[in-house]
């Protein structure tokens, strides 16, 4: 296949019925302009009409600034079945496109609106063509169209046959329950489509037996001419169709086209995994940070000779790299390729027993990061200066009257650095005063991207922390850092003292620079 089909993105309006998930409207406004600008995705869906008045003035706030860039059209909201009352909402908040709610399954409209399909119709009649009126474009969503198929197929044929005399713009099919399987929605399309061929139609998947994705596939494979999708597959119960694994999807195994940007997909996880608070899984496909890990040590090594372990979802694409894990499962190729990476060239009988230092640790299940390397090198064999910078003394003030407060001692090349700051939490006022420093010292910090605390379940009060520190550089290479202690800020900042020497040890001339 080789034509282009739009993508519809709903994580402001569908993805939003998440358990716990409620984004700001400042949250709202960075992700709708993340989406339409960077990641370029066709369309958005960013809320429900009527929710709130402080609902109704963060859509505003989000059509104010689409507006300015003349990218209004391509924002929809969700509307009812209620004649004025929603088509007033969104005209009052900017918008121009609803999304109407309609029942696509005869048990929906009988059982939950207690009314026959004809009296069905006739008030989405009267809201249809209030809408145009107003010059409000509509689409429509058959609501529970899922199970209106495979149960009451008629109801949904004579439904379409009464509403496409109506001035729709797109018909939205919603597998609303994540019931159907590809099969099912092959069906359902061609159910449609045979009758009425000029009908253009979205599929909307939901994950609930976690085919989503396939859903989506198959309905392009169909004749859609959309697909709605959430980022990270945020949504209710098991969410919605994932935009990641879709548009990735789509690219290889189908030759579609879409407008999104390949390279912006990482970075937009990454916003919508901050703002709504839900921590995706380290093994997502896409955007999980495990997901171009290489573990085992054949891997590394088929990767060395000849990319025999890569698949064509590269990294680069998403503005990654490949990462070789080091563990028990490492092999030699896994510890060459890191301390390539690094710069380091050591001897074969050190290269073993470096390897076997790693996997004892993994053994032990201690985490080893590549930043690590030449801490272990120091240790076995001695004779490199890895740690160009020691943090030599800290001292983080905490109060519930007071902001915190940190005083800090770095020693860099013989020379000692002191510096304090005020932040607005411990870890905050600690780099805050190393930002002094670094400015003195004429050193670029490199932004935190995450910050991760781990305890061992059923750890007490006195358990080692483990602190993993995500960084990116302005080159947009990302790389982690990992601190260990019984005091959960030592280990912040010995993961961040390893950040430090991460720098120096990639470019030693930085050292006399500094000094």
């Amino acid at each position: 296949m080789s034509h282009k089909i739009e993508i519809m993105d709903t994580t402001l309006r569908d993805g939003e019925q998440t358990d716990g998930v409620s984004f700001s409207p400042f949250e709202k406004l960075q992700i709708a302009r993340f989406l339409l600008e960077k990641l370029n995705v066709d369309r958005i869906e960013v809320a429900s009409a009527r929710v709130s008045a402080g609902e109704q003035d963060s859509v505003r706030a989000i059509f104010d600034w689409a507006r300015t860039k003349n990218l209004d059209k391509r924002i929809e909201i969700l509307g009812f079945v209620d004649h004025r009352a929603s088509v007033d909402w969104i005209q009052q908040a900017g918008g121009s496109v609803i999304n109407l709610l309609t029942k696509g399954s005869q048990k929906h409209c009988e059982l939950q609106l207690g009314k026959t399909l004809s009296e069905h119709v006739a008030d989405i009649e009267r809201t249809v063509t209030y809408a145009a009126d107003q010059g409000v474009t509509v689409n429509v969503y058959l609501e529970d169209w899922s199970n209106g198929f495979l149960h009451s197929p008629d109801y949904v044929l004579e439904m379409l046959r009464a509403l496409r005399t109506m001035p729709i713009h797109r018909f939205l099919f919603p597998d609303t329950l994540g019931i159907m399987s590809p099969e099912e929605v092959k069906a359902g399309i061609q159910h449609a489509l045979n009758a009425y061929p000029d009908l253009a139609i979205d599929f909307h998947g939901h994950n609930d037996y976690g085919l989503a994705t396939a859903n989506c596939l198959t309905a392009a494979q169909c004749g859609v001419k959309g697909l709605h999708v959430a980022v990270n597959g945020l949504g209710e119960r098991a969410g919605n169709a994932p935009l990641e694994a879709v548009v990735t999807a789509l690219h290889d195994k189908l030759g579609i086209e879409t407008s999104i940007r390949e390279s912006a997909i990482t970075d937009a996880s990454r916003l919508v995994e901050t703002f709504s608070r839900k921590r995706i899984s380290s093994n997502r496909p896409i955007v999980g940070t495990d997901v171009f890990t290489q573990t085992a040590g054949i891997h590394a090594d088929g990767d060395k000779k000849n990319n025999l372990y890569a698949n064509p979802i590269l990294p680069e694409r998403f503005g990654r790299q490949r990462v070789y894990a080091l563990g028990k499962l490492a092999g030699k190729a896994s510890v060459a390729n890191n301390l390539t990476a690094l710069g380091i060239e050591l001897p074969a009988d050190q290269e073993k027993a470096l390897l076997e230092k790693i996997k004892e640790l993994g053994e032990r299940k201690e985490t080893v990061t590549a930043d690590d390397l030449p801490f272990l090198i120091e240790d076995l064999f001695g004779g490199l200066q890895t740690r160009f910078v020691r943090i030599t003394d800290v001292r983080i003030i905490t109060e519930i009257q007071q902001s915190p407060s940190a005083q800090i001692a770095l020693e860099l090349d013989g020379k000692e650095y002191r510096a304090s700051s005020s932040g607005d939490g411990g870890y905050d006022a600690f780099m805050k005063a190393l930002a002094i420093i670094a400015s003195e010292i004429q050193l670029e910090l490199p932004e935190l991207v995450d910050y991760e605390v781990r305890i061992p379940p059923g750890g007490k009060t006195d358990a080692l922390v483990e602190t993993v520190i995500t960084w990116s550089t302005d080159g947009g290479s990302a790389f982690r850092t990992v601190g260990v202690d019984s005091d959960q800020m030592i280990a912040a900042v010995k993961a961040t003292e390893k950040m430090l020497n991460r720098l120096f040890i990639a470019n030693p001339a930085m050292v006399s620079k500094s000094s």
